[in-house]
């Protein structure tokens, strides 16, 4: 059985779609799969037990990605296609059946809105498969029981970032002694590139409390990693959906996106708002999509620590 499974472009919602994947994994064991993503999210899926391969499809100007995807596997004949992106192809690739995902709406989450694609109620949760080579090399960077504060502090548009310097002075406060992560070494994660933006995090701390990852780290490495740490605490990203996935405590920080369909997803999960709606501040007269300035200021360092504190008090009393 040879199975189609067309996912997004960008980590977070590849991560988001992992869990009807992980579905159909399990319902057809037997299944070959071939799984089409964006170059930057493909190795989210290197570790999928019943892989074929892996095609990395770069968006090209007039959707000229999807004739070339097209041409690469028109002649196969599909037992089924699985296409969340919408696109023309899963229409015209021969296939026994095909489930292509709708619109959808800003109100309802992407994880509730691809579990409906197969009457999963409830819908499957974000799930990342790892290697022991991705588990060793997290092991070797951290040490088993480490008290650990993980950030993400960026994030594909500037306008959905939190200022560095108040992710700073979270970290400060959460690791302070007497605070719910006293002690805690700093782990910071981002891409290579991103390093200028996030030098005031970095530049806090002493180098012995501060964990340097930035561009050092595979996303499934950066997942067993994740899976290590006390608490994550990080913007609408990719980083965020994967510690979520992972089940560590997860604070997503959210303005300029509709949290209603991003939220981090899972019971060890939380999200800390603007005091600005999404609504207001993408409705407003002077809102720019294409501009990179942060729209995440009037969400202040005591409301996002207040948040982090309630979800490890909540997680606490699951635990007990």
């Amino acid at each position: 059985m040879k199975i189609l499974f067309v996912t997004a472009t960008r980590i977070g919602d590849a991560v988001l779609s992992t869990g009807l994947l992980h579905y159909l994994v399990a319902r057809y064991p037997d299944a070959r799969f071939t799984i089409v993503a964006g170059p930057v999210a493909a190795p989210l899926f290197e570790a999928v037990p019943t892989l074929e391969r892996i095609i990395p499809v770069a968006k090209r100007p007039y959707s000229l990605h999807w004739l070339e995807l097209y041409r690469g596997i028109a002649l196969i004949h599909w037992d089924l296609v699985v296409d969340l992106r919408r696109s023309a192809l899963s229409f015209i690739l021969p296939a026994k059946r095909r489930h292509v995902i709708d619109k959808g709406d800003l109100g309802e989450h992407r994880v509730r809105q691809l579990g409906r694609l197969f009457d999963l109620d409830p819908p499957p949760s974000p799930y990342l498969w790892s290697t022991l080579r991705h588990e060793r090399e997290a092991a070797n960077l951290i040490s088993d029981g480490s008290n650990l504060l993980a950030l993400g502090p960026t994030a594909n548009w500037g306008a959905k970032q939190w200022r560095a310097s108040r992710f700073a002075e979270l970290a400060r406060r959460l690791s302070a002694p007497g605070a719910i992560l006293s002690g805690a070494r700093i782990l910071v994660m981002a891409a290579a590139h991103e390093r200028p933006q996030i030098l005031p995090i970095l530049n806090a701390f002493p180098p012995e409390q501060i964990i340097d990852l930035v561009g050092k780290i595979g996303l499934l490495t950066a997942a067993a990693v994740l899976r290590r740490a006390a608490l994550f605490v990080g913007n609408d990203n990719g980083l965020m959906h994967i510690a979520a996935a992972v089940g560590t405590p997860t604070l997503g920080l959210f303005g300029p996106s509709p949290p209603e369909r991003y939220a981090p997803w899972g019971s060890h999960t939380a999200v800390a708002a603007t005091a600005i709606p999404y609504r207001t501040l993408v409705t407003a007269p002077d809102y720019d999509y294409r501009k990179q300035e942060t729209l995440m200021d009037s969400l202040s360092v005591d409301a996002v620590e207040e948040s982090a504190r309630r979800l490890w008090r909540r997680i606490a009393g699951i635990a007990a």
